[in-house]
């Protein structure tokens, strides 16, 4: 696959797949997907903004409406787009005052062979909507993004029981059922024997791409390549189910490196205002 061709995969890729959990809104050449029911699941984080066409001409003024309506909807002010595809808005999101961050991109070559990542005592798989694991799953990514980076931590199966609880007892896991029956949303953990998750990811597929996302470990299970073999149980269940390009965004070179061994290279950058909601939570 050529670059311009994967670009303009994972450029339709952007612009489609928020579209299984909003509504769009168009504000000039920006467009702004609304999630189409309060608490439910949606890709992208709440009310992001988009360009809605490849390297679209977009003023302060339409960046104005857009920040406007993200306020009135009581969302943080997110944008999200291509770095290669649509160059110039970065200046623009800059002179509004919004702070950029760069998020570098990785696809896996849908050629490259990628074998299980066995695990001593770990069980790998993904969850249906039913699971009862569900809502320890869901919980995961709290304790394992509130600490940093990929050394070991202090947050264990205690804690992670203890927000396990509160997402039951809120009802979240209720959100997310919809998506999974749907085969919008695919969630794949690895488990302890007792049953205790130890990491987790997830994609949302759309038209044959997808992105993969949301991969965390438990901070005192880390350092055992957890994080690798839920990534490539991620990218073999997308190609089972016909997923034809697999992309990923990081944040550090040490998970990068783990991702090239597992087949990822470069794949351009996707830019973002600097600590909006990850996307597809």
């Amino acid at each position: 696959m050529s670059e311009s061709s994967l670009r303009d995969r994972m450029e339709r890729y952007y612009a489609t797949v928020p579209l299984l959990f909003a509504e769009a809104e168009e504000f000039g050449p920006l467009r702004l997907f609304v999630r189409k029911e309060p608490g439910a699941p949606y890709y992208g984080g709440p009310g992001h903004a988009r360009p809605a066409l490849a390297n679209s001409a977009v003023t302060a003024a339409d960046i104005a409406l857009v920040r406007a309506r993200q306020r009135e909807l009581g969302v943080p002010e997110a944008f999200e787009w291509l770095a290669e595809v649509t160059p110039a808005l970065r200046v623009r999101i800059e002179e509004a005052g919004l702070p950029v961050a760069e998020r570098p991109l990785m696809v896996l070559d849908p050629h490259h062979p990628l074998p299980p990542q066995p695990l001593p005592d770990v069980t790998i798989r993904a969850l249906d909507a039913d699971d009862p694991a569900l809502p320890a799953v869901l919980a995961l990514p709290g304790p394992a993004f509130a600490a940093e980076g990929t050394a070991r931590g202090e947050a264990g199966p205690t804690e992670l029981a203890t927000a396990a609880e509160k997402l039951a007892a809120d009802d979240t896991p209720a959100t997310i059922r919809p998506s999974l029956r749907a085969g919008h949303k695919t969630l794949v953990a690895a488990f302890a024997p007792d049953g205790t998750p130890l990491a987790v990811g997830h994609y949302h597929p759309a038209d044959g791409t997808t992105e993969i996302g949301g991969i965390g470990t438990l901070p005192t299970a880390r350092r055992q390549g957890l994080g690798a073999a839920v990534m490539a149980a991620l990218a073999t269940h997308a190609r089972d189910h016909g997923v034809r390009t697999v992309f990923l965004a990081y944040a550090e070179e040490a998970v990068a490196r783990i991702y090239a061994r597992l087949g990822f290279r470069a794949a351009g950058t996707t830019l973002l205002i600097a600590n909006q909601p990850a996307r597809g939570q």
